[in-house]
């Protein structure tokens, strides 16, 4: 699991599962002191932003937040994109595959956030799958104007990373820039086919 920033956290393909109650879920929320009842959604690859009073499932979305202090917030991923927001008084998490980020659900994140007075301030990106190995077809590269690029075996690709970054003007951006197609530690659906997810995972500190 790796922590970059008080209230963001981003769990590795060694610590499990992601999405598995008990005793998974149990360990990941000890090791960063959170509860292990989150806050989560039913992820439909769109724009939708919920707002998040209590643990448990709130629906069809891909991005969430809170103004509860130690609720954790998370989404799952396994090459798309998972964003962390914090705010000065509030904190989001996004789940943003080509799909999401073609919609806006990152800016939507951010303007649901900046509606509700909780003033985003930075965010985190995740590991995500590189231009170096997303490889997408020329309808996907065509959303994509200025973030088009090549996979290192010379197929067209788009930079994620770039995409998600585009919606996240004006914050502070850290991006963990790790290709999980690369990294030997991170579930990548595009490297094995794998149906297993890590997690980001957000909160307000107490």
């Amino acid at each position: 699991m790796i922590v970059p920033v008080p209230g963001a956290a981003f769990t590795a393909a060694s610590d499990g599962d992601a999405r598995e109650e008990g005793a998974v879920r149990i360990g990941l929320s000890a090791h960063i002191g959170v509860s292990p009842e989150w806050a989560t959604v039913h992820q439909v690859h769109g724009s939708r932003v919920v707002e998040a009073r209590a643990p448990g499932e709130i629906g069809d979305a891909d991005a969430i937040f809170t103004t509860i202090p130690e609720l954790p917030l998370a989404v799952f991923t396994a090459d798309c994109a998972g964003v962390v927001l914090i705010g000065r008084s509030g904190v989001g998490v996004a789940h943003a595959g080509w799909r999401g980020a073609a919609a806006g659900v990152v800016a939507a994140l951010v303007a649901k956030m900046a509606s509700a007075g909780l003033e985003p301030v930075a965010a985190v990106i995740g590991p995500t799958i590189g231009p170096c190995c997303f490889e997408v077809g020329s309808e996907v590269a065509a959303r994509f104007p200025g973030r088009v690029s090549s996979t290192e075996w010379g197929t067209t690709s788009i930079d994620l990373w770039g995409v998600v970054t585009d919606q996240l003007v004006g914050l502070e951006v850290t991006d963990m820039r790790h290709c999980t197609r690369h990294e030997a530690d991170t579930f990548s659906h595009r490297r094995d086919g794998t149906l297993k997810r890590m997690a980001a995972i957000g909160w307000i500190p107490a």
